[in-house]
């Protein structure tokens, strides 16, 4: 395991903390977010941490090449987030992932993954994995997705929402029906971003084959979670899985 700078102790499905305690500040400006990486291919682990260094509210304070030394860092070093890829060695990426919870439930976890490892997805999110990252995943989605696990928000991309949905088996009758009749409060278009949505479309996709601005987008998805009860772009697309119109 390296280490670098120092660390001090910190504070949907959307994932349980123990402390909803602000991150600490000094005068009216808002400490880094410190972040774990852990991955036992040290190229990974290297190139996030070049991704990251340039972004002034992001911190990596410590590095772990495997399961077992992912949670002693997250013990020691108390980080609002931690990266974790699923498959490492001594203790893969979901038994770290419970331990990490049990051990130092204020740090959020965002899970690594590649094409391929969707039955991990659900496993992971019901052990309270605040989201997945596909590991070739852009700067600006990396950032996105550790300043939602930090602000206590679920997050997962587009891709991973569309791995997930295909794996799912089809709702039996009651909950295709209970789907059905939150989806009928719905006006057309919030329907149509719903259905692009559960597709696994992002914003700019959605903003692209409807012909609105990907502002107008993000309306309509705030809209679409209040209207349905819902934290997250999985959970929405799951009520489309459930109510049967995945294939519409």
């Amino acid at each position: 395991m390296c280490t670098t700078g120092s660390a001090s102790p910190a504070g949907c499905w959307r994932p349980s903390r123990s402390s909803t305690s602000p991150r600490p500040k000094v005068g009216a400006v808002t400490e880094p977010i410190r972040v774990l990486i852990a991955d036992d291919d040290r190229l990974v682990r290297g190139g996030i941490g070049l991704i990251l260094t340039p972004l002034s509210d992001v911190e990596v304070i410590a590095e772990a090449s495997n399961g077992r030394e992912a949670v002693e860092a997250a013990v020691r070093h108390r980080p609002e987030v931690a990266l974790l890829d699923i498959r490492m060695p001594v203790m893969d990426g979901l038994a770290a992932l419970r331990e990490i919870r049990r051990s130092a439930p204020a740090t959020a976890v965002l899970m690594l993954t590649t094409f391929g490892e969707a039955d991990y997805v659900s496993e992971a999110l019901a052990e309270g994995a605040a989201g997945f990252l596909l590991k070739d995943s852009a700067v600006d989605e990396l950032a996105r997705a550790i300043r939602a696990a930090a602000a206590g928000e679920a997050f997962l991309t587009p891709a991973v929402t569309r791995q997930v949905l295909d794996r799912l088996p089809h709702a039996v009758p009651p909950r295709a029906n209970a789907a059905a009749e939150r989806l009928a409060t719905l006006s057309e278009r919030e329907r149509e971003v719903l259905l692009l949505l559960a597709q696994g479309l992002s914003n700019a996709a959605i903003s692209a084959q409807l012909w609105i601005t990907e502002a107008t987008v993000k309306t309509y998805v705030s809209r679409l979670f209040t209207k349905l009860g819902c934290d997250n772009r999985v959970q929405a697309a799951l009520l489309v899985h459930q109510a049967g119109l995945h294939h519409s």
